[in-house]
């Protein structure tokens, strides 16, 4: 909440900006009310803002290093093609962890009458989706439209992406993901906490709160590559043509700086630098504590910025740091098939309250995954805290074992992100 007063005195000067003065009161609602009944606004210690563009924050910001922060380059810039992530307005219906209950679904979509279906599953209809006109448009269940969706941090799901199920599917940009390998960087615009964590990666079409779910922190997908919409243009080994997403004016000056080649696919050849590379670099930065702490004013409040690489070896080593966050994070690093943790009592596997102690994660009365780090249990991917959220998400659910590997994985996967992080740091990002 805020108090706002405005004063005219009538002294401005035509064009002068006006003079915004600032106080933060933080405490419970009668602590406030004392404050305002002890004090008047002659008494207040009011900051004045010392205002500028673009932003003119109504809030004290520490802005030194915005110079510095500004000579980099911005993800959207490299970037062209990119969008907002993909909103269902019916996740629990369109998506699942279970391949077979989301084809029974859409097939009962298909099949029921409407009241069962809006009582069976709770859709709800609104001016722009309704269950009879969808059914009167739509063809059917078609299994072409289950697709991998990268909903969470390390939880893919199914999705039924056929657009007359999908509020908003974002298809100009997802369809990149569709016809042909990819990967995409994934990031809020901007965030609403003290500290900034807002990165990921996907090989999927993403969900919009794959970062966050936080409100403003809608998570915006950037592809490394795209597409032909023709699907024609094929390769001498049989490959989609593809292209890589990238502004040309900032790979040109990054590789005249490097001394290096660009190439539009990962060579051998010694002296080139590819779309993958950069994509690396990008991660390693963007994934440096003393970067975010620096710069956290500044990434709050718009795409992401990040320094142009001074010299090949400091390139080149956050590269190979990249590199390993970026196969950590989508579990292809051998490293995540580690057994760090166990799961040594057997049980029903159900998840129910969840208790972290010791070491020790708790997913019911009896049994637990054993030796997580406290840095992993804690450890935040944008608005969430994957080893608590993947869990939350199977509140009731009986886990697989299939799904207890996967999770002792991100166990791994973040207590080496920790580690890596700070090899970061020791590197130099500037």
């Amino acid at each position: 909440m805020s108090i706002n007063l405005f004063v005219k005195t009538g002294k401005k000067k035509k064009g002068e900006l006006a003079e915004v003065l600032h106080y933060d009161l933080y405490g419970d609602r009668a602590f406030k009310y004392d404050f305002l009944w002890e004090h008047s606004l002659a008494t207040v210690g009011f900051t004045a803002l010392g205002l500028s563009a673009p932003q003119y924050f109504f809030v004290q910001k520490d802005l030194n290093g915005l110079k510095r922060y500004s000579e980099g380059f911005a993800v959207h810039e490299l970037y062209p093609v990119n969008s907002v992530g993909i909103v269902t307005a019916r996740d629990h219906f369109v998506t699942d962890s279970c391949k077979p209950d989301l084809e029974r679904r859409v097939q009962e979509f298909f099949s029921s009458e409407r009241e069962e279906l809006i009582k069976k599953y709770e859709l709800k209809e609104n001016s722009s989706w309704k269950i009879d006109k969808v059914r009167q448009v739509a063809n059917g269940y078609s299994p072409d439209f289950i697709q991998m969706i990268s909903y969470r941090p390390f939880d893919n799901r199914f999705l039924y992406y056929d657009p007359l199920f999908i509020e908003r599917s974002r298809k100009e940009v997802m369809t990149h993901f569709l016809k042909g390998e990819n990967i995409g960087l994934m990031t809020c615009r901007q965030s609403v906490v003290e500290t900034w964590e807002h990165i990921g990666l996907t090989k999927n079409i993403a969900d919009d709160s794959r970062i966050s779910n936080r409100t403003k922190e809608r998570g915006y997908i950037f592809p490394l590559y795209l597409y032909p919409e023709s699907g024609n243009q094929i390769t001498t080994d049989g490959q989609q043509q593809r292209t890589p997403n990238l502004n040309r004016d900032i790979v040109n000056q990054i590789a005249t700086t490097l001394g290096l080649t660009f190439t539009p696919e990962k060579e051998e050849t010694a002296g080139t630098f590819a779309p993958l590379d950069l994509l690396d670099y990008i991660y390693a930065v963007l994934h440096s504590p003393s970067y975010r702490e620096k710069y956290k004013e500044f990434l709050k409040i718009d795409f992401p910025r990040v320094p142009y690489p001074k010299d090949q070896q400091t390139f080149w080593q956050l590269v190979a740091l990249g590199s390993e966050l970026r196969q950590l994070h989508l579990l292809e690093s051998p490293t995540v098939d580690q057994r760090l943790t166990s799961y040594p009592v057997s049980g029903d596997n159900i998840v129910g309250k969840l208790n972290y102690q010791d070491g020790k994660v708790h997913i019911n009365e009896t049994q637990y995954f054993d030796g997580v780090p406290s840095a992993a249990w804690e450890f935040y991917i944008g608005g969430y805290q994957p080893a608590q959220k993947w869990l939350k998400d199977r509140k009731g659910r009986e886990l697989s074992f299939e799904d207890v590997r996967h999770y002792q994985r991100i166990i791994v996967a973040l207590t080496q992100t920790e580690r890596i992080m700070g090899e970061i740091d020791r590197v130099g990002v500037e």
